[in-house]
């Protein structure tokens, strides 16, 4: 469960601090993932895909520095 204490704040400013904790703690990501049932096979080569691209641009941003 994610809570934002109110120690007299701007609403903007919770409303704020009260989206990052939710992106970091991966609730919206994961509902979204589960709206669909995906297949396992298909969730395996994705995940294969994602790494993949993730190599790739590491290594891309490497030889760049």
């Amino acid at each position: 469960m994610v809570a934002v204490k109110n120690n007299d704040m701007d609403p903007e400013r919770l409303i704020k601090r009260f989206m990052k904790k939710v992106k970091k703690s991966g609730i919206l990501e994961e509902y979204l993932s589960r709206r669909y049932f995906v297949k396992p096979s298909t969730k395996k080569r994705l995940a294969k895909k994602k790494m993949r691209a993730d190599y790739l641009k590491k290594k891309r941003k490497e030889g760049n520095t």
